[in-house]
This record gives structure tokens, sequence and C-alpha cells, in this order.
């Protein structure tokens, strides 16, 4: 069974940094894109970041661009996500996603909360 396990949130005064990890593991054949999303309490879920399969194409919201930056380790099966000049407003639950097998998967997500 296929597992993806996110680390890394937590607390965090404005403009400070986090680096949020999502690691896959099970029987995996194949992982293609990986990405982040995240979910503020009352709004959806809304795309933060994505990262292809050889890491070469990466793409961000707009409300981050500048600010995260993806990455992902195909050895270790991991994807990050350092997070930079954090503000309020980033406040949410993050899930990890990615394909893998051919299948998608979601992580059970980790709250980060940015304090004014």
């Amino acid at each position: 069974q296929v597992q993806l396990v996110e680390s890394g949130g937590g607390l965090v005064q404005a403009g400070g940094s986090l680096r949020l990890s999502c690691a896959a593991s099970g029987s995996i054949f194949s992982i293609n894109a990986m990405g982040w999303y995240r979910q503020a309490p009352g709004k959806q879920r809304e795309l933060v970041a994505t990262i292809a399969t050889t890491g070469g194409t990466t793409n961000y919201a707009g409300s981050v661009r500048g600010r995260f930056t993806i990455s992902r380790d195909n050895a270790k099966n991991t994807v990050y996500l350092q997070m930079n000049s954090l503000k309020p407003e980033d406040t949410a639950v993050y899930y990890c996603t990615s394909v893998i097998n051919l299948r998608y998967y979601w992580g059970q997500g980790t709250q980060v909360t940015v304090s004014s």
C-alpha cells in the first residue's frame, strides 16, 4: 500500500521560514509529478506548487512565487517545500500529492500557522 507522509509543519512568526517534507513509501513502481496544496479554514483547497518527474519543471501559485521553493529527491521518493518570508495568510493545512503507479495519492496534511 502506498502512503504519503508529510512532516515539518508548525508555528512560526511572520517573516520566518519552514521546510515541509513528504515521503512516499510502499509498493512504488513509478512516481511522476509531485506537489503541494493547502487549505485554509473556510476556503477551498488550492494549488501551491508542483514539480515534474525529473525536477526540471516547476509551477507555483502567484501568491507564493518568489517565496516558496519546491524540490524533490527521487532517490528518497521525497518532495520538499521550502517556505520563506511567511505571511499570516499562508496559514493552512498543507497537503502533499503525487502520481504514483499512475494513481493520485494525498498525504494526511500538516498544519502551518504563521503568527503576525
